[in-house]
């Protein structure tokens, strides 16, 4: 087992002291050290503000091993990669101000942990695993409830860290810092045994298929063009079961029941009720901590918003012209998102909300709290807040919190509608922009959660002409990785406009894969081919695929 030395970096009295030892004057670390379990408990003698926690040790990667290196959220980058690996890191044009540099990087963790940019450093939120071959070493923690939890390697001096994100956690008695378990044997086996053990609360959905609005008009949405695009879905009706409508219904980001009467005449209860009479669930979305700085929530309540350490409130979200945040914490603002949830789901009807941007809520730390604090107790009072009976999507949320509590989840960035990406993906603007091969990527290298923690939500897949820039092959090529990988799967098409050919594979990929994954790799490292083995009905097959080009080999 690993030898580990630890590092603990604290505040008294705004005094900030760092100790690489187990015991001082100041603390104890309990630290319980086994084959299968990681566990340190401080033990405080002085009221104290906690940094970050830290335990070295010494590993050496093989030159065809790979390290798993979780993203920090659901649309983070989240490929395995090898012991010479170098990830992108942010745009150094973001370093211009301070301000700059905040919208460049709140979506991500560049703030808590940032070794991107670096070859052979890389890191892993949560969980990871090193991979030789078909056997895994799994090593994850068991909660993110006091901060989050980093699995940092360095292959240029074979060190392996286990990062404890506790910065701003004020302790006063004994306190976890670490629960981290140790599992090794073959990919299912690790995973089943990791999850299993974590006695998480089981999703109630286990496959949705149906439309969305979003990659087709964005926020140009209006009643004839929703109530015509959940008509077309008359001709594959059998193989749909749910219809969202995304972002374009309400006046403001942040005014959710004031909706634009221009674009909805009669309003979200009918949508639902047009939904329904389909056969369908009815799914909306919704930013709930988000603020649009023209909303009127946010005009008339800046009391309700969190702030920077000068006062101003801070920046939560980079669209719509800028979001701040609404402070769960302020009984008045936690009232409001309680009352727009309460109508959404009672009054309107709808049966399954997705909750997108919920990274906002933490940023950073306050109150006494750590950011993995803030954001478990965030997604706590959300799921308070929809309800045992309605169904919660998450999105562009960090992974860890949201086990046990939402029902589905985004598992990769949002699709961009051209295959090659636009301007920023080569500008390297963050590892959350929108990307067709980094959510290809990720529906693959997170399947693992699949259906043990939520329905992964892979986000849609094209078959429509207009209005993209994909070939029929890359279109394929998305549709088959989503069909194999997620449990949400969604269109943005107006499926009235598919032709014989479209309906059917529309039906191939909303129906639930009955494939039985055996790998999905990298076929060496650096080669940029990507080889899928399954089982179908007894037979063993491979899917292999060139990203960049989306070409199906």
């Amino acid at each position: 087992m690993y030898k580990f030395t630890p590092s603990l970096v604290y505040k008294i009295n705004g005094q900030q002291i760092s100790s690489n030892k187990f015991e001082t004057t100041d603390y104890t670390i309990k630290a319980e050290i086994t084959d299968g379990a990681i566990k340190c408990v401080l033990v405080p003698n002085k009221e104290m503000e906690l940094v970050r926690f830290t335990l070295a040790t010494t590993r050496e990667m093989g030159d065809k091993e790979a390290f798993f290196a979780n993203g920090f959220q659901s649309w983070s980058t989240s490929p395995e990669v090898y012991k010479n690996t170098k990830q992108t890191s942010i745009n150094p044009l973001a370093n211009i101000s301070k301000f700059t540099y905040h919208l460049a990087t709140m979506s991500g963790d560049y703030q808590i942990f940032d070794d991107y940019g670096k070859e052979g450093c890389n890191h892993s939120f949560t969980y990871t695993y090193f991979r030789n071959g078909d056997e895994l070493e799994l090593l994850g923690s068991m909660s993110e409830r006091v901060g989050y939890t980093i699995f940092a390697v360095d292959s240029n001096n074979n060190s392996f860290k286990i990062i404890k994100d506790v910065e701003g956690l004020a302790v006063k008695g004994e306190t976890e810092l670490l629960n981290v378990v140790r599992i090794t044997g073959e990919y299912d086996e690790v995973f089943d045994k990791y999850f299993g053990s974590m006695n998480l609360r089981k999703p109630k959905a286990n496959h949705l298929s149906g439309y969305t609005s979003w990659y087709n008009y964005f926020q140009k949405i209006d009643e004839n063009i929703i109530i015509r695009d959940l008509n077309g879905l008359d001709k594959v009706k059998e193989s749909v079961n749910i219809f969202q409508i995304d972002d374009g219904y309400e006046t403001f980001v942040g005014d959710w029941l004031t909706v634009d009467s221009k674009k909805f005449p009669r309003g979200m209860k009918y949508i639902a009720e047009q939904v329904h009479n389909k056969g369908y669930l009815a799914g909306i979305w919704i930013a709930p901590f988000s603020a649009q700085r023209t909303s009127v929530v946010a005009k008339e309540h800046p009391d309700w918003l969190i702030k920077n350490p000068d006062g101003k409130p801070q920046w939560g979200v980079f669209a719509w012209g800028g979001a701040y945040t609404l402070d769960m914490y302020n009984p008045g603002a936690r009232a409001y998102i309680k009352n727009f949830f309460d109508v959404i789901l009672r009054d309107w009807g709808y049966d399954m909300v997705k909750l997108d941007f919920l990274y906002s809520q933490a940023i950073t730390p306050r109150n006494g709290k750590s950011r993995g604090m803030i954001m478990c107790e965030a997604l706590d009072f959300l799921r308070e807040c929809v309800g045992e009976d309605k169904l919660f999507l998450g999105c562009g949320v960090p992974l860890g919190p949201s086990f046990g509590v939402v029902d589905a989840c985004r598992v990769g960035c949002d699709v961009d509608l051209i295959y090659n990406g636009k301007f920023y993906n080569k500008l390297g603007v963050n590892r959350e922009v929108p990307s067709a091969q980094n959510s290809i990527n990720n529906a693959m290298f997170r399947r693992h959660l699949n259906g043990r923690v939520f329905c992964n939500d892979p986000d849609v897949f094209f078959l429509r002409y207009n209005n993209l820039t994909f070939t029929q092959e890359q279109k394929r090529l998305l549709g088959t990785v989503n069909h194999m990988f997620g449990d949400v799967l969604f269109v943005s098409d107006n499926a009235g406009d598919y032709g014989a050919s479209e309906n059917e594979m529309v039906k191939q990929f909303f129906a639930p894969c009955s494939y039985k994954i055996k790998s999905a790799y990298m076929t060496e490292p650096g080669s940029g081919i990507y080889e899928i083995k399954y089982e179908d009905e007894g037979t063993e097959k491979t899917f292999k695929f060139e990203m960049a080009t989306g070409k199906i080999l």
